[in-house]
């Protein structure tokens, strides 16, 4: 089914954990990766796209790291996405205006595919990071309790 992409994930974690340091105050992906146990090259990889797309600023040294530099309420995680893995797509059958698959003269949910398309993304262009990131949920500490079991995960 639907899953955002482990990437988006990562950039989410940091900045919100970037959004509750004091102003000013710098973030190593080491930092992110310790303390949220992320793998160090995706993560870094997503911080340096977003310095690249003046989402954060990056300081280069022994002492660097990144600090968030646009209101991210000005964002949307349509734009995130975008940034970091390309336009939402839902289907690998298509990609914009055409198709890839061997079932397309034939199919008969390319309309209601694309029409979902659509809806996801618009609704992914509307929805600001700021507003994503602060929000909680009632169902966060059941999902917290439960311990994870490698039998039980469908990855």
């Amino acid at each position: 089914m639907l899953k955002i992409n482990r990437k988006i994930e990562y950039a989410l974690i940091a900045l919100k954990h970037m959004g509750r340091k004091a102003p000013g105050q710098l973030t190593s992906a080491k930092e992110i990766c310790d303390v949220y146990h992320t793998p160090f090259d995706p993560t870094s990889r997503v911080l340096q796209i977003m310095a690249q797309h003046e989402i954060l600023r990056a300081e280069q040294g022994a002492h660097g790291g990144y600090q968030i530099l646009k209101d991210l309420s000005k964002v949307t995680v349509g734009d995130l996405s975008d940034m970091i893995i390309g336009p939402i797509q839902i289907a690998n059958c298509f990609h914009g205006d055409y198709s890839h698959c061997d079932l397309t003269h034939s199919c008969s949910v390319i309309g209601p595919m694309l029409n979902l398309n659509e809806r996801i993304s618009q609704l992914f262009h509307t929805m600001k990071v700021s507003e994503l990131i602060e929000t909680r949920h009632t169902g966060e500490k059941s999902i917290r309790e439960k311990p994870f079991s490698a039998a039980t995960s469908k990855e």
